[in-house]
């Protein structure tokens, strides 16, 4: 493989006025925005006004000046660039966004849920994380999924449509741990924008439609969640106007309380209430299992502040999530073995294409068996995390791969203890991890200071837990079944165990690229385990293969897992997918992986905002001062 430095990789990024973006941030004129005035206040009521509009057209890239948003809904995204526009900053940007993500993706985000927050600060230049992760009751024990009368893992779908899933949400904490160290506006402020589009409403879409289609018959078991999602018996039409008052009112009561009220006050009772006497429906044809979740355990909870995982590629400095997300080591981990794997030879397009596609696949299932065995809570499980990123344990690794023939899966994984000796010592095999559900949601966003947030937050499953909290509007999540729910690693100790008030291992990868300390990626996805490989694919994608990147967004997916590669169609069929299919690699068709968000920056402040442009129904970048190519 044709090794690129970053100079060569910065030759690809977005041109301004026919000249190469140079990968260099301005110096940040401060990393704060100024207090909001007084005619700030009636700014924030325009932005509102703005942000209830029922009808956004969406575009999947966007290019220019004064800071950037991508998410996968138009709300969102214009939610966050009015906030920049407003004098807020990235992090003012990236709540107001996820607040209005938790009014029209509510089956993959909301205040019923919990996420991960990575933020570059210009000012230090360093980054920081949040870790918003549920947590499980203090009742919790490792037996929480096994049915009481035979001992054996409940049913996927008997332990998700429960209250035994709900973990303690994190996401309002995260929203205020981050406006209060790193933001400018208020969270009453900051909620401004979501609260008018719930009210207000706004025009349902086939994705928003289908999401409830496929979710209808847990919906319909429960009273509240019927009542808000099935009107009349059936999914909203596409075209109607759907609004969510009670979540409106809810945004209301947090922005006047504050999150105080979330975790000791009357929202606190009532989701308690709803974990432990599920509202389930008179003609429900299900038996619905109640949680033992107290309102100490949401008075107990703290979304602490983590260290960033963190390894160099190529002279480029890669910034993730740690444990309890497996998502930053992950990457982490396959980024440093594809480092040392991939060889610096000329070949034609199509054969470095294709070693670089086969090193990925290997590099990703050897990753994959090292986080199944090693990684969970770091508050509870110890995690040999600085071992798993070293670079003599990438060596051990790759010292497996061999870029003529494949590896015979599952590979069993490494053994990072410190002693590292070429293709050394792996422990014995395991059976895998834990069902991990595809939803979630992303969001990247950047300011005129050069501040830049990569926010993954979730409520798990598709529609999460099923339940609706009566009379507040948001879903609950089913985070807990992120847990191993029974023993996966032979006669090793499982990592993922449930345990009281632990945090279940998390996929979520927002990841932040830095080259000579300035920001020239952020990126991020939803897709349960497979979000490491969408990142890490894209990565490649960007600084191995030489796509720009919209296209490496864009380009057809596989994701290798280790026990399981899925492999969208498009890639099924390309030309790399038939060559490697003869090398011995084995697909198994997902029609979509993943729904990526990602922001590429060059010379003084010009940045390239990119979605999906087709997966998940399409998302939506925007940037303050667009101009075109």
């Amino acid at each position: 493989m044709m090794r690129r430095t970053i100079a060569a990789a910065v030759a690809l990024a977005t041109s301004v006025a026919g000249g190469s973006a140079v990968l260099a941030a301005p110096a940040p004129e401060h990393a704060r925005a100024a207090p909001a005035s007084a005619a700030g206040a009636d700014e924030t009521s325009r932005s509102a006004k703005l942000a209830g509009r029922r009808d956004v057209p969406k575009q999947a890239v966007a290019r220019g000046y004064g800071g950037a948003v991508s998410t996968v809904d138009p709300h969102a995204t214009r939610a966050g660039i009015e906030v920049l526009r407003r004098g807020g900053n990235a992090v003012d940007a990236a709540v107001a966004a996820a607040a209005t993500l938790g009014v029209t993706e509510p089956f993959s985000a909301g205040i019923g849920g919990g996420g991960f927050f990575v933020y570059y600060d210009a000012r230090t230049r360093r980054v920081h994380t949040i870790d918003g992760r549920e947590t499980a009751p203090a009742a919790a024990t490792e037996r929480l999924f096994l049915d009481p009368a035979t001992g054996e893992p409940l049913p996927f779908e008997e332990a998700r449509v429960s209250g035994l899933s709900v973990g303690v949400p994190g996401t309002p904490a995260t929203w205020q741990r981050a406006l209060d160290t790193w933001g400018t506006w208020s969270l009453r402020r900051a909620l401004g924008p979501a609260i008018r589009v719930a009210r207000r409403g706004f025009v349902v879409d086939e994705t928003f439609r289908s999401q409830i289609a496929q979710n209808a018959d847990i919906f319909d078991d429960f009273t509240s969640t019927r009542e808000l999602y099935l009107p009349h018996g059936r999914p909203p039409a596409v075209g109607s106007v759907f609004r969510n008052r009670d979540l409106a009112a809810t945004y209301r009561l947090l922005a006047r309380e504050g999150v105080e009220e979330f975790y000791h006050g009357t929202l606190a009772a009532a989701i308690v209430n709803t974990v432990r006497k599920p509202p389930v429906a008179p003609d429900a044809n299900r038996a619905v299992r109640p949680g033992a979740m107290t309102v100490e355990d949401l008075a107990g909870y703290d979304a602490p502040f983590r260290r960033p995982t963190h390894v160099r590629y190529e002279g480029l400095d890669v910034y993730s999530m740690g444990p309890p997300s497996s998502g930053g080591s992950t990457v982490g981990e396959a980024l440093n073995i594809l480092e040392t794997v991939l060889p610096r030879t000329t070949g034609s397009r199509a054969s470095r294409e294709r070693l670089a596609l086969h090193a990925y696949l290997e590099a990703s299932a050897l990753a994959f068996a090292d986080r199944d065995r090693y990684v969970g809570d770091p508050d509870q499980v110890d995690v040999p995390l600085d071992e798993l990123l070293s670079q003599g344990f990438a060596e051990e690794r790759a010292c497996h791969i061999r870029l003529d023939e494949v590896l015979p899966k599952p590979v069993p994984p490494g053994v990072p203890d410190g002693e590292y000796n070429p293709c050394g010592a792996q422990a014995p095999p395991a059976r895998g991890g834990q069902h991990e559900g595809p939803s979630t949601t992303h969001l990247t966003v950047s300011d005129r200071w050069g501040n830049v947030v990569s926010y993954t937050l979730t409520i798990e499953a598709t529609g999460g837990n099923g339940m609706v909290v009566p009379d507040r509007g948001f879903l609950l999540n089913n985070e807990l079944t992120d847990f191993s729910f029974a023993p996966t690693q032979g006669d090793a100790p499982d990592p993922n165990l449930p345990g009281p008030r632990k945090r279940p291992r998390s996929s979520m990868a927002p990841t932040i690229v830095l080259a000579d300390g300035r920001p020239f990626l952020a990126l991020g996805s939803p897709g349960g385990a497979t979000i490491i490989t969408t990142v890490l694919q894209t990565l490649l994608n960007r600084l191995e293969l030489g796509m720009g990147l919209p296209e490496a967004v864009a380009a057809p997916r596989v994701s290798p897992r280790n026990a399981v590669t899925q492999a969208e169609p498009a890639f099924i069929a390309s030309a790399q997918g038939r060559a490697l299919a003869a090398m011995g690699h084995q697909f198994s068709e997902i029609e979509e992986i993943g729904a990526a968000t990602a922001l590429e920056f060059g010379r003084r402040g010009y940045v390239v905002a990119v979605a999906e442009p087709t997966r998940r129904g399409g998302g939506s970048a925007m940037v303050v001062h667009p101009v075109g190519r």
